[in-house]
This record gives C-alpha cells, structure tokens and sequence, in this order.
C-alpha cells in the first residue's frame, strides 16, 4: 500500500510539472550583444539567466516562485512555438546602435502574435525611451490592440539624487495589488484607443502601463523594462517597492492566462 500511494503521489507531482505555466521570453526582436572580458561577442540584456543588473533573474523568479517554467524564444514567433507558452514578453526591441542587424517586427509577426492572443495567449509589451527602442515597429504590433508608445520622456531621472521624480504612488490598482511605491524612470507615455484602459498613470497623469482583452487573451503594456535586477531592488532607496511590484506583475499574467 505505501509503494501505490507513493506512485500515486509522484504521478499527481508529474502532473504538475507537465501542466505548469509557461512565461516565453523573446530572444529574437531583443538581441543585444556586447563583448565579454575576454573579447568575444556575448549575448547580454533582459536575459532570465543574466545576474548583473542588466538582466532578469528576479523577474524570471516571481514566476518559477509561482510554478511556472521559463522558456526562450530565438526565432521569430509563430502559432505553432508560441503555442506551449501560456505568457509571452517582448521586451526593448533592438535599434541599429544596439545591433547590426535589428530583426524589426513585421506584418507576419504581428498575425502570428495576435491570433495567439486571441486564442487566449498572455501578451506582455514592455518598450523604453524612444532613443533605447525601435519603437516604430513596435508601435505596429501595439496598435493591433488599441495602443500606441509615445515619442515622450516620463519621469526623467537625472541621478540618484533625484530618485523621487521616477517615484509612482500605487493606490487600490488591479495588477499591482501590494506594491504601493514604485520606480520607474525615463520611460514613454501609452496612447489608448478602443478597448484599451490604462492600468497606472504618473503624477503627471501619463499612462505608463495599459492593458486590453483580446479575444480570449490579454495584453499589457508598459513603458520601460523596469523589472530588471537593478531595480527589483538592487539599488532603490528604502521605500520602493519594485520586488513587489514584480511579483504582482507576474502573478496577474499568470491568472490572466489560466482564464
């Protein structure tokens, strides 16, 4: 009897792990390289094994803390390899100053991308200031959803003497729920259109991030990578709430998704 119950119990676990969530990371519109310390190209930014503050580490950790598995995406997306991910996040597309040959997103893309959210797929969209992001592009996958990134500078940051004008108070939001001070600094503004709402404004009363239903799916957008690890806490005065932020942002696309 206790060998059955304990095959019973590896199964129900296996079944599990085969049923988790999968959060996608794009690796192919955000392909920034730079070269290591021995001199040879090296493939860096917004990457989930990446520990330095570039990188993700933190993000990728408020999901697997919530038993969702990370995965890559090197090539462009299609229905068919999107089709196991239950959360998609395109983050900072490439510029040609971040790289020689930028894969822009194209009208394929944005088909494959959009009826994968419709059929229920989690879009995360998450640009930057307009010199750090080929936003044109992007803007064209964005307006399929009733959204645009602006042109703008919200919340500039001059230095770490300044933290407080990248300050966001958070209020009874529906994605952020336990984080109440946020940071975000030099990020664009997000016109809406159609179904689109917002989800947070800056003391300005920028829309900074939105979101909208699309078919069975759902997107978000937000104005800045601002989840990476140097600012989920790495070095934000006593106050900021970011790692909370991150975990609320994580577990509302995994909710989302399992709708």
């Amino acid at each position: 009897m206790k060998l059955k119950s304990s095959l019973t119990c590896l199964f129900i676990f296996a079944g599990f792990a085969a049923n988790a969530q999968t959060v996608t990371l794009d690796y192919y519109f955000n392909h920034e390289v730079h070269k290591s310390a021995n001199g040879q190209p090296e493939r860096f930014h917004y990457l989930w094994d990446e520990t330095d503050n570039n990188g993700f580490k933190i993000f990728g950790e408020a999901f697997t803390s919530k038993g969702a598995k990370l995965d890559t995406l090197g090539v462009a997306p299609t229905l068919n390899n999107l089709k196991g991910s239950s959360v998609y996040i395109i983050v900072d597309p490439d510029t040609k100053k971040e790289s020689p040959r930028p894969n822009y997103i194209q009208e394929d893309d944005i088909e494959n991308i959009s009826a994968w959210v419709k059929k229920g797929g989690v879009l995360l969209m998450m640009a930057n200031d307009s010199v750090n992001v080929e936003l044109p592009h992007f803007n064209n996958l964005a307006a399929k959803f009733g959204m645009h990134f602006n042109n703008d500078l919200q919340n500039h940051v001059v230095d770490d003497a300044h933290f407080e004008d990248g300050a966001i108070y958070v209020k009874n939001n529906p994605v952020l729920k336990t984080a109440g001070k946020v940071f975000m600094k030099d990020a664009c503004s997000i016109r809406l259109s159609g179904a689109a709402i917002p989800v947070l404004k800056n003391k300005e009363g920028a829309v900074i991030i939105a979101s909208t239903k699309y078919g069975k799916g759902t997107v978000i957008a937000v104005g800045d990578p601002w989840l990476y690890n140097e600012y989920v806490n790495g070095r934000l005065p006593a106050g900021y709430e970011n790692d909370k932020a991150a975990n609320d942002i994580a577990g509302w696309l995994l909710k989302q998704a399992k709708k």
